[in-house]
């Protein structure tokens, strides 16, 4: 019998012992949120544990016992939700001062999809403000530390939402992810993320940040549980026209996949990272994977192309916070005054950078020598990977070039920015990407995570899952 707390297991452990009667949806819950209580004041991973939703655990409960193994297996089961997605009711602050006490009007459509499948939800996780960041440093209300080693950054955005599950107080949860935002965290505290392509899961009520390039994600213990998570939230939506049609074609999942390698993008790798990439990759091909060359020249620009197109949509997606119409309002003896000191105040610093930059590279006499330019070399950049999965069927990087960071080291911003060198292409492509781990390396006598990512065509999502759990050793 597995002696393990009931916090420290698996969604799919889990799901089995609820359904065998070997514990309640109670259960279950209290071991998730009692660890939760005694671990967030260290972690600050999550700014607001919810209390027990009575009638929830109850009708989850209900569920379990009327349908059994048909029952949903993300019934009864404690999720964390990163704070940019609304939950009605509740409060969804983007970890800013301007969002601090906006209430949710409505749920969105992500959480109205777990809801129908009778999932909790723990509590709001903590994150960059706005997703603004690779280290969760930038959050308004302080950042968080790696359940691994708590001198380190856990990555970010989502870097609340990924610390959850690997201090087990939550069996899962969402993310949203804008240029690695769910996948380099995810690499950094030891556990599974997961970009989704391009408008397979809605973006209605997730607080935008870049529009063009925004998902929700999924992190987990497992690559299954990633796999269940998605699964359970995608899908066609009315209130967001850039979800793909439901039954959209899928690209096939070959049994030995070709594994593309761009070898010319791996210089400035750290080289212990780099040996548990090599190394990984030669498992792979051990038990009957292909190693493929591929050149994707166009990438290392990559970087200066994100960092030009996400300023222009955050500049005009954070236009709306304004202190008119919801959030932080600061009133002065003018209109102009009332904007300058609500933005003033409720935004941090990265945000006020980012603002400036976008606003910058929009602006007259500079569309054409910034954006334009920038939108122009994102299509090549397209069309490289579509070129490349011609010859391989997903493409293999580390997800970041280094490993967890202590607090402080990455305080210049174009350092920070190179911790998403190989995570940004699959959100300016639109391309699923899943980061799994793949081995520890020693510093300063610590055991650090390292994490490998695959990129797959768009709809490639099933060749993600595959590839990951060969890395893993899970069942397919």
């Amino acid at each position: 019998m597995d002696a393990r707390p009931l916090n420290e297991l698996t969604i799919t452990e889990v799901a089995k012992k609820l359904r065998a009667k070997e514990c309640t949806v109670q259960d279950v819950w209290d071991a998730c949120y009692s660890a939760a209580h005694e671990k967030n004041p260290e972690l600050n991973a999550y700014l607001e544990i919810f209390e027990a939703d009575a009638d929830a655990i109850a009708k989850a409960q209900a569920r379990i016992d009327e349908e059994g193994e048909r029952a949903p297996l993300l019934c009864g089961i404690p999720l964390g939700i990163k704070d940019n997605i609304l939950i009605k009711g509740n409060i969804a602050s983007a970890a800013s001062k301007i969002l601090g006490n906006y209430k949710a009007a409505y749920d969105a459509t992500a959480i109205e999809k777990l809801k129908e499948q009778g999932a909790l939800f723990l509590g709001r996780t903590n994150m960059d403000e706005f997703g603004m960041g690779a280290s969760t440093e930038h959050s308004a209300y302080d950042p968080v530390k790696n359940p691994l080693d708590t001198s380190r950054v856990p990555g970010g955005s989502s870097g609340g939402s990924t610390a959850v599950v690997a201090a087990n107080i939550a069996y899962a949860s969402l993310g949203s992810d804008t240029g690695g935002s769910c996948r380099q965290p995810a690499a950094y505290c030891n556990v599974v993320g997961f970009k989704p392509t391009y408008g397979r899961v809605s973006r209605y009520g997730l607080i935008a940040l870049g529009s063009s390039l925004d998902q929700i994600g999924e992190m987990g213990k497992t690559v299954t549980d990633v796999e269940l998570l998605y699964s359970a939230i995608k899908g066609n939506d009315k209130h967001d026209a850039t979800t793909l049609p439901d039954g959209a074609e899928t690209v096939s999942v070959p049994k030995k996949m070709k594994i593309g390698v761009p070898r010319d993008l791996l210089e400035g790798v750290d080289a212990d990272v780099l040996e548990r990439f090599n190394t990984t990759l030669a498992m792979l091909e051990k038990e009957g994977h292909t190693l493929v060359d591929v050149t994707l020249p166009t990438s290392k620009y990559a970087l200066p192309v994100y960092y030009i197109v996400l300023p222009a949509e955050i500049s005009t997606n954070l236009a709306r916070f304004d202190g008119m119409r919801y959030g932080l309002a600061e009133r002065t003896d003018t209109l102009l005054g009332d904007y300058l000191e609500s933005r003033t105040k409720g935004f941090g610093a990265e945000s006020k950078r980012r603002i400036l930059i976008g606003t910058y590279v929009l602006s007259s006499g500079y569309i054409d020598a910034y954006y334009r330019k920038a939108e122009r070399a994102r299509e090549v950049i397209r069309k490289e990977y579509r070129d490349a999965f011609a010859v391989a069927d997903v493409i293999a990087t580390p997800t970041s070039p280094s490993v967890p960071f202590k607090f402080g080291e990455r305080s210049d911003p174009v350092s920070m920015y190179l911790e998403d060198i190989f995570t940004v292409t699959a959100n300016l492509t639109g391309q699923p990407a899943i980061s799994v781990p793949m081995g520890m390396v020693e510093r300063e006598g610590k055991e650090l995570p390292t994490g490998i990512q695959f990129t797959a065509p768009h709809k490639g999502e099933a060749r993600l899952f595959a590839i990951g759990k060969a890395v893993t050793g899970e069942a397919l």
